[in-house]
């Protein structure tokens, strides 16, 4: 296993759920941590956590989110790219509004932001790299094709950086849960949200494949709350 201490890890979406509980865990157990935000959090305070504002949407602002992590901790040794949105897009809506935001959002940013990091990820020589898909992108469930796309495209995104930085010793994972608790589900009453994953202990797994060895790497990893026959 990698030793936490003095790697740097850039956790995106880390305002709330996932995101901010894989802040948390990663703090805990001796990561320097660099924070991406949107606006307001409450993040805890430390001498090993930087945040700063990054917007998924925005090529430029992935560019300088890495810049200014460069510049804070001197070095950049892992990714999680935990920003994300869930707005519905059915297969036979007109308006792409919905589509072309989950594009720009779920797939776009992380490619984006790891392109940013790529340099600092290849000079640390162990570089990893966790993408937030879902498990909407192993299997089509419900009405939300756009969404559904977005989850399928970030595993492969997910396998293509693993793919193009092998040689390099960057490992990539996509993370593939079901229903976690967060204000994403908040409106999903087809299971107890008591019952859901929590944030908390997803971060505990993000954690652990971002410290697996180079010969230990795990391609997928699939989380889930409830019994599918095809999961």
């Amino acid at each position: 296993m990698l030793d936490a201490e003095g790697r740097v890890v850039m956790v995106s979406g880390a305002a709330r759920g996932i995101g901010r509980a894989v802040v948390l865990q990663l703090l805990a157990s001796g990561f320097s941590v660099s924070a991406g935000v949107r606006d307001r959090h409450d993040l805890p305070p430390s001498n090993r956590l930087f945040t700063h504002r990054y917007d998924a949407e925005d090529p430029a602002s992935a560019d300088a989110w890495a810049d200014a992590t460069a510049d804070r901790f001197g070095r950049i040794d892992a990714v999680v790219a935990a920003a994300g949105i869930n707005p519905m897009a059915r297969l036979l809506d007109r308006d792409d509004t919905a589509l072309d935001a989950l594009w720009a959002v779920n797939v776009k940013g992380p490619k984006h932001l790891v392109r940013a990091a790529w340099p600092h990820l290849v000079a640390s020589g162990s570089g990893r790299v966790a993408i937030l898909a879902s498990l909407s992108g192993k299997r089509v469930a419900n009405e939300n094709m756009g969404y559904a796309a977005s989850k399928f495209a970030a595993v492969a995104l997910a396998h293509a950086i693993r793919r193009e930085g092998w040689e390099h010793g960057i490992r990539a994972t996509a993370i593939c849960p079901g229903f976690v608790a967060t204000d994403m589900t908040a409106h999903v009453t087809s299971h107890p949200r008591e019952q859901m994953t929590q944030p908390e202990d997803l971060a505990v797994l993000i954690e652990t494949v971002l410290r697996l060895p180079a010969h230990a790497v795990a391609a997928e990893l699939l989380v889930n709350c409830r019994l599918e026959p095809t999961l």
